[in-house]
């Protein structure tokens, strides 16, 4: 008698392939199969989102894109017949070079979002030059200067141009010291819902061992609760006169650090007399922040001498949000808590490790990218276009026409503001390609969709901390499915330039080690990295010259000052110091929730979105915990369920984002928070709309 039983299950270690973080996990395998995924808390990073949990449903999914398609119908029909991948890649080469003969090479366009958040990615090929960017240079040996991507919506704001304009450093240059903090304040993001959780983990830490955590939110976030933090709720778009108006009490107590301001700051006095305009007591009025409340917290910023500061997105979409975050770095710089322990550090450039540069490309000549007349300084630090204005060129030739899309990783309809415009949008291009590992909304306007694999599908590297690890491929990749790297190099290839761009995995990390002093052999061969070089902790090095390229004290700015008021905003016409603008609508809800709302498992911990409701609001509504609402906006109407707490501030709502998939359950397939948003409302600097402060009421349904 003969028989067969299933292989015996294998465990691996490995990197978590579901975001860009690569927690270390271990890894079980069902033949050629991932069965199961669990942090590994023996190794570095070892530690995971709840998502890794469903791994393998993720991996899995019976929506995972598995084969190419073309389009078999009308465009927004969601018709497609399956190809093979020559025939995917010709149509697609093809229809590129029919448009730039008739409309030049400007005419095509490639935005990368979220699913291309992988690191290998965004280091090499990003554009000569660019310090940070999620943008491929793909197209530019095509002739095309627009690329863009998630960055047009999301960080830049908070991560670039703010840091950049005071202190001449990007945030990404930057740590926040919570091991040695006794203050930690938790400004506009909820690190309990971030991926990787350590950050989460460092809070409940500190708190632990007795550093106190504040929150500032409109809302008592899972961070608050879990940390056990002092809430102190605002309405959504006035935190820059909350740090304005704490700003006006360090100076009216005499409370600031007078050296570091004397010998270091460009600006103090104007900025001042500008804080003369936010006394607390008019401040509350504007915040909903008590006076005491605001001057307490003032104080104790400034005696803490090591007071921790994480934001995030909660502060970038509101009117003046550049110029807002700007104030609260300001406020924790004249008060001393900048590069110095439990405060916000600086990494001197010395110890700054990057992957090799050499083979990255310069942007093209001729006509500047999309949007870099309208936002000047969004392209002056990511070279790059800027999304929010590509409708006007598809659908109204400004500056030119764009008649050609290519997007990777992204759900654009669902993530920017109203929905119907990008509709409109996809539906008058005469190409457009998808790359996604599931259908989007964006695909069902595709004329040709790829199918990409996950991170546990191809090899790359991670940089944790200060080692640098190979993230090897686990499983080979599902059904037809490719790695964004190949699909990158087949298009090069058709498009007659291939050899700018590494043919296979191994000449990538060739490569980017190249002239690092890391070894791609020695790499391979070392599961457990290449630790890097580093040097002991060095505090306030603009006064010992380790922040400046040319050794020289001071900061990297044009002044070689941190700057209050800012030499590059004002060459830009934009006002030199942190000017607060009061949002142009109300305050609506915060979207930060995770994607994957198709699997089942996931979706089920939120089976409908929420709008979080203050129990005063719904009770004058008549509105119940539970009950199906409608938010209203003066642009649309989206049903919701309603959550009715006090965990809200009165006046305010929280609407769950990231509905609108064509594969999402239930009503998380229609209620998409963004048919209530408004597209022309936008922070002037940055070009990023105003997600967080507009207009709404809830009316139950």
């Amino acid at each position: 008698m003969t028989g067969s039983s299933e292989p015996a299950p294998r465990v691996i270690q490995g990197n978590c392939g579901i975001c860009p973080s690569g927690c270390s996990v271990t890894i079980t395998l069902q033949g050629d199969r991932i069965s199961r995924v669990v942090p590994d808390p023996r190794r570095p990073n070892g530690m995971c989102c709840r998502r890794v949990s469903r791994a393998a449903d993720i991996l899995y999914s019976p929506d995972r894109l598995l084969h190419p398609l073309a389009r078999n119908g009308k465009r927004g029909e969601n018709s497609f017949r399956r190809v093979g991948w020559d025939e995917a890649l010709d149509i697609t080469a093809s229809r590129m070079q029919e448009i730039k003969s008739r409309f030049g090479p400007e005419a095509l366009c490639l935005y990368t979002g979220r699913g291309t958040f992988e690191r290998s990615l965004w280091e090499m090929l990003a554009p000569a030059g660019v310090r940070e960017t999620c943008a491929w240079s793909l197209l530019f040996p095509f002739g095309s200067p627009n690329t863009t991507g998630a960055g047009s919506n999301c960080y830049v704001s908070q991560a670039v141009i703010a840091p950049a304009t005071t202190f001449g450093v990007w945030w990404a240059d930057t740590e926040v010291d919570l091991e040695r903090s006794n203050l930690i304040v938790v400004w506009g993001t909820n690190p309990a819902n971030a991926s990787p959780p350590d950050l989460m983990e460092r809070i409940l830490k500190a708190h632990r061992r007795g550093a106190r955590v504040v929150v500032i939110d409109h809302r008592r976030t899972e961070t608050a609760v879990r940390a056990e933090a002092t809430w102190i709720p605002v309405r959504p778009g006035t935190d820059g006169a909350l740090a304005l108006a704490m700003i006006n009490v360090i100076i009216e107590e005499n409370l600031y650090d007078q050296e570091f301001v004397r010998e270091w700051t460009a600006g103090f006095p104007e900025l001042a007399e500008y804080v003369r305009q936010f006394p607390p007591r008019k401040a509350s009025e504007v915040t909903g922040v008590p006076e005491e409340t605001i001057r307490g917290l003032a104080r104790e910023i400034a005696g803490a001498r090591g007071a921790a500061f994480l934001g995030y997105s909660g502060l970038e979409y509101t009117t003046s949000a550049v110029q807002n975050i700007r104030a609260i770095l300001i406020l924790w710089a004249v008060t001393g808590n900048i590069d110095v322990p439990g405060g916000v550090l600086f990494a001197a450039p010395a110890d700054r490790f990057s992957v090799s540069s050499r083979h990255r490309l310069d942007p093209p000549g001729g006509p500047a990218p999309v949007g870099a007349s309208a936002y000047p300084l969004y392209h002056y630090f990511r070279k790059e276009a800027q999304a929010m204005e590509l409708p006007a060129a598809i659908l109204e030739n400004r500056p030119y026409p764009v008649r050609g899309m290519l997007v990777f990783g992204a759900s654009i309809i669902t993530a920017y503001p109203d929905p119907n415009l990008w509709r409109r949008s996809f539906s008058a291009l005469d190409f457009l390609l998808v790359v996604d590992r599931y259908p989007t909304e964006d695909s069902r306007y595709a004329d040709v969709i790829l199918p990409a694999a996950t991170s546990f599908e191809y090899d790359s590297y991670l940089i944790s901390g200060n080692t640098v690890r190979l993230r090897r491929k686990v499983v080979e990749p599902l059904g037809e499915s490719r790695s964004d790297w190949d699909i990158v190099a087949g298009i090069a290839a058709r498009l007659g330039y291939g050899h700018l761009f590494p043919s296979s995995t191994r000449e990538m990390l060739q490569w980017a080690f190249e002239g690092t002093g890391i070894d791609v052999g020695r790499l391979e061969a070392s599961p457990d990295g290449i630790p890097l070089s580093s040097s002991a902790r060095v505090y306030r090095k603009w006064e010992k010259g380790l922040l400046r390229r040319d050794g020289k004290p001071g900061f990297p700015t044009p002044s070689g000052k941190m700057e209050i008021s800012s030499n590059i905003l004002a060459s830009f016409g934009f006002e030199p110091i942190p000017v607060f603008s009061p949002p142009a609508e109300g305050p609506v809800g915060s979207p930060q929730l995770a994607p994957h709302r198709n699997i089942g498992r996931l979706a089920g911990q939120r089976p409908n979105p929420l709008v979080w409701i203050n129990t005063h609001d719904a009770l004058a509504r008549g509105i119940a915990n539970g009950d199906p609402v409608d938010v209203v906006s003066p642009r649309g109407r989206v049903r919701f369920e309603a959550h009715v707490t006090d965990d809200i501030m009165e006046g305010s709502v929280e609407a769950d984002a990231h509905g609108g998939s064509p594969i999402a359950r239930g009503l998380w397939r229609t209620s998409n928070v963004n048919e209530l948003t408004d597209s022309g409302n936008r922070d002037p600097l940055s070009g990023f709309p105003v997600y967080k402060a507009l207009l709404c009421d809830v009316a139950k349904a």
